[in-house]
């Protein structure tokens, strides 16, 4: 929202949330009807465009929304070294507004304007007569009317809902109150009202304008640097033609310089092109190398996940993995085919997201597989082969840890990460498990006045430590099998073995658990607290019944580029297996922690508070 919002700020259906396509369904309507009533020969080129153009331009927007969260989490040609947050997000995820605007207009003028209805495919005359009002009419107005929008009255009303994106993404690029969007669109309806009016239009020059348009918006607000050099040396006139985005990026920076739409000779006439543009631009493009501290190695879980990455939907990625937008289920087609693209071409983690905190920078990676993927016997061996070689990858790059995440660290599958520390023993970079810090937040979770828990972990090397330290406190720890009870309390002291019980009669009301099924949570008595030990979250059954969190704590405010959700952990959360890898780094500790070795509970926990990551609960 602008600073002092003015008129047509809103846009008409912006409290129709996510049913606002609705506002579509006469375009629809009409299409149906005419083919029912008169067949397809009734439906000619240019209404044949309308709805199609739409999707290909939402589609081509998130191409260029993932291509650029993808390059500016993994590459040197970064513009603007500043983070971007959830408010930011948050602000542009009405991007799609001006998609909806532009295809009323469009089916209102093709009802307003016979002569759109016998348009032919394609006429070269329009296409050159469209390029050249472009060049002349178009970027003229354009420019005026931006450097009119940065005087104070407007800005304040209308444009600093733009700019208050500093880190621009290819889709602030469309990010203006609605009335705002009028004039642009005003503009750009020269070239095509003309063509038009004088004869010569065509429904393909319609749509490659518009895709023109799309194309350039969304490069010029990418934060890193694209555009090849040898364009210019072979053009040299092409750098008063085509901006880049180091050069737009300026205007988002510096606010009084560059002006210009895409054809940047209109800065050059005025003497408002930013004297720093070309040096800004050689040193993007040059980059600068950089190694994260820390990697943490994550997967995808089901088979939504892969919109919920950070370089999947943008808004999907800002909320919890559980919070299903209703719309989701019309994408189950796509979802299967991501899965089996990755899963047949997917060699290689790949990275999604950068983080920083203070001088620490470190990046995520994903291991192209999904959940069923690691409970197939068969398939693990090559599940392994992309772990270690994003271990492997790693350790050339001299990165200092490698945290694992949800199932990398699976015991069945590499023995909670011990099979990497066995095979390569001089590996440079710690393998982190994150056990300790996971067992201390699960102890702290459990209420203070607990003198007896339940126990229902299995063999997990969490629940092992969990158990241990209770009976160390003179808690009574209770477990139902006699094998999990047996196991137990050989891997304790006697003084401690005394506090193990294995007993299905007591009714306790403190559970701690690990994949409970669901009949299991029905013998649990009202009130009952489960706290989980895993990194995946229990189904919740029982609506009597209370269910923290799993293992995580909320990031210090000095955390900068958080603006996805860890998969169904709430926003500024993380869980307590990323943050291990964090504290390896922070604290220097040199040692692994994965296998049956565990770090130090009170020393991660204290760490962790040190470093300012705050807990959920208050035991």
């Amino acid at each position: 929202m602008a600073i002092r919002p003015g008129p047509l700020t809103e846009w008409p259906w912006e409290r129709m949330g996510n049913f606002k396509y609705l506002v579509m369904a006469p375009v629809a309507v009409h299409g149906a009807h005419r083919v029912l009533s008169k067949g397809w020969g009734d439906i000619d080129v240019a209404y044949a465009l309308i709805l199609p153009s739409l999707l290909l331009r939402m589609i081509h927007n998130q191409i260029w929304i993932s291509v650029s969260r993808y390059q500016t989490a993994r590459s040197r040609h970064r513009i603007v070294d500043r983070a971007i947050e959830f408010d930011q997000v948050d602000r542009e995820r009405g991007w799609d507004d001006q998609i909806i605007f532009n295809g009323l207009v469009f089916y209102a003028g093709y009802l307003l304007l016979p002569s759109v209805r016998g348009f032919p495919v394609w006429r070269t005359d329009g296409a050159v007569m469209t390029a050249l009002l472009h060049a002349g009419p178009v970027e003229f107005l354009y420019y005026w009317f931006h450097r009119a929008l940065h005087h104070h009255f407007l800005y304040s009303r209308y444009h600093s809902h733009h700019h208050a994106s500093i880190v621009t993404e290819p889709i602030t690029s469309v990010i203006h109150p609605f009335g705002e969007h009028i004039v642009y669109f005003t503009l750009f309806a020269i070239p095509l009202l003309s063509t038009v009016y004088m004869g010569n239009g065509s429904a393909l020059v319609f749509v490659l304008y518009i895709v023109y348009i799309d194309f350039m918006n969304n490069m010029g607000h990418c934060n890193f640097e694209l555009v090849p050099k040898w364009m210019f040396q072979v053009f040299p006139p092409l750098k008063y033609l085509m901006y880049t985005p180091s050069f737009h990026s300026l205007h988002h920076t510096q606010f009084r310089t560059n002006y210009s739409l895409f054809m940047p000779f209109y800065d050059y006439i005025y003497s408002t092109m930013d004297k720093s543009s070309d040096e800004l631009y050689e040193s993007s493009l040059k980059g600068t190398e950089e190694t994260p501290d820390l990697v943490h190695l994550t997967h995808m879980t089901n088979l939504h996940s892969a919109y919920h990455l950070r370089i999947g939907f943008a808004s999907i990625a800002s909320k919890p993995s559980d919070n299903s937008e209703w719309y989701m289920w019309t994408l189950w087609p796509l979802a299967w085919l991501s899965m089996i693209v990755a899963w047949i071409y997917g060699s290689s983690a790949f990275v999604v997201e950068r983080i920083k905190l203070k001088k620490m920078m470190m990046q995520t990676w994903v291991v192209p597989r999904y959940n069923f993927q690691y409970g197939l016997t068969w398939d693990r061996e090559s599940i392994n082969d992309l772990i270690e070689k994003a271990i492997l990858d790693a350790d050339v790059r001299g990165i200092k840890v490698l945290s694992l995440g949800l199932l990398n660290q699976a015991k069945q599958l590499n023995g909670n990460g011990e099979l990497f520390r066995q095979k390569y023993p001089k590996l440079g970079v710690r393998i982190v498990d994150g056990s300790g810090l996971a067992t201390g937040v699960v102890l702290k979770s459990i209420p203070s006045d607990a003198k007896q828990v339940f126990l229902d972990t299995g063999a997990s090397k969490i629940g092992r430590a969990v158990a241990l330290a209770l009976c160390g406190r003179g808690i009574q720890v209770i477990v139902k099998q006699k094998k999990e009870y047996d196991m137990l309390k050989s891997q304790m002291p006697e003084n401690k073995a005394i506090y193990l019980k294995c007993s299905s009669n007591d009714i306790i009301k403190t559970w701690i658990v690990d994949n409970i099924e669901e009949k299991d949570q029905r013998m649990a008595p009202k009130g009952t607290v489960f706290i989980p030990i895993s990194q995946f979250p229990p189904k919740k059954v029982r609506k009597d019944c209370t269910y923290l969190s799993t293992p995580a704590m909320k990031i210090p405010e000095t955390m900068q580029n958080i603006h996805s959700c860890e998969n169904w952990l709430p926003r500024r959360m993380m869980s307590a297996w990323h943050i291990a890898g964090i504290l390896h780094v922070l604290e220097g500790w040199s040692s692994h922690e994965c296998g049956d070795d565990i770090m130090d509970v009170e020393k991660a926990w204290s760490a962790a508070i040190r470093h300012g990551f705050v807990p959920l609960t208050k035991a």
